[in-house]
């Protein structure tokens, strides 16, 4: 049976790859060319890249799930000596699938027919950075942009982080910058949210990306910076339940996002006001933007949509349906994961607090899902188990009786040393051995005469 977190981390990946397919309106002919695309960047048969999407119209995320497989089939990996093989192959012709390199290294009687499989294969070239894709990036050489818009709202969502001005926020009133992250609609130029944080984390992207889609719904894909506060698993894990086409700006190639880029350029007359204003506070400064936002950029008509046509009416207009999801699949999809060792206390450390988990699991390494946003609840998983919560360690003023250990943990009764008597038994088949040694010896020099 496999890991839950493992299997999420494959049905991301699964989802990610499909998620083309997944366009709405797309003809078969334009379907097929993409099924090609896919099948080519993956090393996958046109057969798997099928069966995802069947999985995907019929269960949803979770049917992207790798289905578990016994403990005997667990743990054939592939040999260093084939796997270094594999990535010269694929270093020497970039564009070689894996069933090419497989076919060579069959061939040339390095691997036996069979032995290698092509998704275990793909796996290993892509933990090690020699994926077609991450090859591709250092091969393909710079094009010119070519302008794009989507039709319909919530079609395509890009999201960008801004420099902001110094506040004096910090420590005894040192002065702090501070970073505004926006998310605007391809379609409409409308923002959906922006708003001014005092870090630059992942966590800034995740607040604005979540009040973005509890405003506006889910968007169809996201066009990200690929800066590493967007580059995240969670991002990765949080798109794929929405089900959102998850999309990177190549590096250094700030012309493909080029309507958050003009935003931005927009922002600078704000950033110019607030110079003049000098607000002292970050909640201060983000209500002088949201009255900036609305009154000089949400309902000013936009020179790419039209005369009189304003970013808020092009949005508001739109005849395309909004998708909302439920709170409790919209908070489940916002979930983080991480992994901790329950210490001999049957407790773990998580963002500098402790939390009971319970003393059956001592020694365990533990999945704790949390949403940030609420940490005095976490839900502990453990493959075989039920998940089960775990709250907040309290302490009080006198210390409370140490809870007896589980009977399976309790030290066992002996009467005697099993180790000893072991040890006793050896000891006496050892001297059994060497007896009839020595007296051989004795007779031996009794008949030769050297007594």
């Amino acid at each position: 049976m496999r890991d839950q977190k493992k299997a999420e981390e494959t049905a991301v990946q699964r989802f990610q790859l499909i998620a083309p397919l997944l366009t709405e309106g797309i003809d078969s002919g334009k379907a097929k060319q993409l099924r090609e695309q896919i099948c080519e960047t993956s090393g996958l048969s046109e057969r798997t890249i099928r069966r995802y999407l069947s999985q995907y119209q019929e269960n949803g995320f979770e049917g992207l799930r790798p289905k578990g497989k016994s403990k005997q089939n667990k743990g054939t990996g592939i040999p260093s000596h084939l796997l270094e093989q594999a990535i010269l192959l694929r270093r020497e012709a970039p564009s070689r699938s894996v069933a090419q390199i497989i076919q060579i290294l069959e061939w040339e009687g390095l691997a036996a027919p069979g032995q290698l499989k092509r998704s275990t294969l793909q796996e290993k070239l892509a933990e090690k950075g020699y994926s077609s894709h991450q090859m591709r990036l250092y091969s393909q050489s710079g094009v010119a942009a070519r302008r794009f818009q989507k039709r319909y709202r919530n079609q395509l969502w890009q999201s960008d982080i801004k420099y902001g001005p110094y506040l004096p926020i910090g420590p005894n009133g040192t002065r702090k910058q501070v970073y505004l992250v926006a998310i605007i609609d391809d379609a409409s130029r409308f923002v959906l949210h922006g708003g001014f944080y005092p870090t630059l984390d992942a966590r800034i992207v995740e607040d604005s990306f979540r009040v973005a889609v509890q405003k506006y719904g889910v968007p169809g894909a996201v066009y990200f910076d690929n800066g590493k506060q967007y580059r995240t698993k969670w991002m990765a894990r949080t798109c794929s339940k929405l089900g959102t086409r998850l999309i990177y700006a190549k590096p250094y190639a700030a012309e493909s996002k080029g309507k958050i880029e003009r935003f931005n350029r927009v922002v600078d007359s704000f950033l110019g006001e607030v110079a003049l204003e000098k607000p002292t506070t970050l909640e201060r400064l983000n209500e002088l933007f949201q009255v900036w936002l609305s009154e000089c950029y949400q309902t000013k008509p936009h020179s790419a949509l039209g005369e009189k046509t304003s970013p808020e009416s092009a949005f508001r207009n739109d005849r395309k349906a909004l998708r909302f999801i439920d709170p409790d699949s919209l908070a489940n999809a916002f979930l983080h994961c991480e992994s901790r060792k329950v210490d001999k206390s049957g407790c773990i450390s998580f963002m500098d607090q402790k939390y009971e988990v319970g003393l059956a699991s001592i020694g365990r390494r533990v999945d704790i899902v949390y949403d940030p946003s609420d940490l005095d609840e976490l839900t502990i998983e453990y493959e075989g188990v039920s998940p089960w919560k775990a709250r907040k360690l309290e302490i009080g003023e006198k210390a409370g009786k140490r809870p007896g250990l589980p009977s399976h943990l309790q030290t066992a009764e002996a009467s005697s040393s099993r180790l000893l008597k072991a040890a006793e038994q050896k000891h006496q088949e050892r001297q059994l051995e060497q007896n009839p040694a020595v007296t051989f010896r004795a007779v031996w020099k009794e008949e030769s005469g050297n007594v």
